[in-house]
């Protein structure tokens, strides 16, 4: 691959989090060194990722607006996330993937 090239995302497994004002954590499934976010509910959710149970995520983490979406780095030991809501509830989305471009 050269130099500043980019790879469509190629997803390999979606968990989704019921998510609400209260931190909940999930295990990811299939593989990649990319995680796609996506944010289906009415309130900004903030996530947290990680290799190991016991992850919990706070309002200084991570956000991803209402119907927004987000894909980041999370290497090949990322295999938990954790989440919770603004406010309400609702379903956070996360699939584990390949590729740099959504």
């Amino acid at each position: 691959m050269s130099t500043g090239s980019t790879q469509p995302f190629r997803p390999a497994g979606t968990a989704g989090a019921a998510a609400t004002t209260r931190a909940s954590q999930i295990a990811l499934v299939g593989g990649g060194n990319a995680v796609l976010v996506y944010n289906s509910s009415a309130s900004t959710a903030f996530f947290r990722l990680g290799g190991a149970t016991g992850l919990t995520a706070t309002l200084n983490d991570t956000p991803v607006p209402p119907g927004g979406r987000m894909l980041v780095g999370g290497g090949p030991f990322v295999s938990y996330a954790a989440v919770l809501l603004s406010a309400g509830s609702g379903t956070v989305y996360f699939t584990l993937g390949d590729g740099d471009t959504y």
